[in-house]
């Protein structure tokens, strides 16, 4: 398979990737605009305050209204899938986590496996004695993950 055929015949999670940036550019710049004002409250470009990412993201997330819309990416990738969505999904455990990273929201697809779907809006530095949280500057192309496993 040369590189113009895989161009050609994209993966399914590039299909999904393709598809949720295509259908959902508004909610991940949301994400990334809530993710800015949680990293605006810190000394400095990083903490090690996992409080400060967590909960912060978590409430930011709410208060704009977006907690509620992250289960339908679920919906967008089932379908990118050519699977049947998972039942409505809603915005609490199972489907949704706020992470140290960012959002991820999953199901179990029986005609697929299990959907992953994270956006990566903060990264961990472990290197040090203690994590250090950073703000991830990236479009969300580079932040968005789709997995199935």
């Amino acid at each position: 398979m040369t590189d113009d055929d895989a161009a050609d015949h994209p993966t399914p999670t590039e299909q999904v990737r393709e598809r949720l940036l295509a259908e959902h550019a508004a909610l991940f710049d949301g994400v990334a605009a809530c993710a800015d004002a949680v990293a605006s409250r810190w000394d400095g470009d990083a903490t090690a305050d996992r409080d400060a990412v967590v909960p912060a993201l978590r409430e930011a997330l709410e208060a704009a209204g977006l907690l509620r819309a992250l289960p339908a990416l679920l919906a967008t990738a089932a379908d990118a899938l050519g699977a049947r969505p998972p039942p409505t999904p809603v915005a609490a455990p199972s489907n949704l986590v706020v992470t140290a990273t960012g959002p991820v929201v999953r199901a179990t697809l029986p005609e697929v496996g299990r959907l992953v779907v994270s956006l990566d809006v903060f990264a961990v530095d472990r290197s040090g004695e203690t994590p250090r949280y950073r703000r991830v500057d990236a479009p969300a192309g580079a932040v968005l993950s789709v997995a199935v496993r």
